[in-house]
């Protein structure tokens, strides 16, 4: 079975073993669809699932009953089967889709390979190449297509030598 990475512990909240999670889905509420997450390969039924004013999802997993339970989990990668995610709209990807793509200029020049995925106000993706990290957000007109089965990342070359960062 894959799964996807779809958020990261940030702390426990209040003493009945709720965790607090920043997630890595399009909107929080996405985790709940869901109903079981994996944290370091151990599976965890979700028993209550709100989101926050703050934008983090809470979390209440069956087998963590309690604060003292909930804090060996603060900072641990939560992951999800990838059959019970929700469906993609057309120009959407998972970024585990993403990571490894081959970045490439539309007349085929090799820019790097795709390392991260930094999701600020808009997908910040770094490639790397030769050692050296680049940077650049992944904003209209930069990229031109997506190819996962040839495993490529085709940009506009004079759009990513504008904004990319080295």
């Amino acid at each position: 079975m894959e799964r996807l990475i779809i958020g990261e512990v940030l702390k426990p909240q209040g003493i009945r073993g709720e965790l607090k999670v920043k997630t890595f889905t399009d909107s929080p509420s996405d985790v709940k669809s869901f109903g079981t997450v994996y944290i370091e390969d151990k599976s965890y039924k979700i028993l209550s699932f709100r989101v926050g004013a703050d934008g983090a999802a809470y979390l209440g997993l069956r087998g963590i009953p309690d604060r003292n339970a909930a804090e060996l989990f603060r900072g641990k990668k939560i992951e999800g089967a990838r059959e019970d995610a929700p469906p993609l709209e057309e120009g959407q990807y998972y970024i585990v889709d993403i990571l490894g793509l081959s970045c490439e200029t539309e007349e085929g020049e090799f820019l790097g390979t795709v390392t991260d995925v930094k999701n600020l106000s808009s997908d910040v993706y770094t490639i790397e190449k030769a050692g050296k990290n680049i940077l650049f957000p992944a904003v209209k007109g930069v990229v031109k297509k997506v190819d996962i089965e040839n495993k490529k990342l085709i940009v506009d070359k004079s759009v990513f030598d504008e904004i990319a960062v080295y």
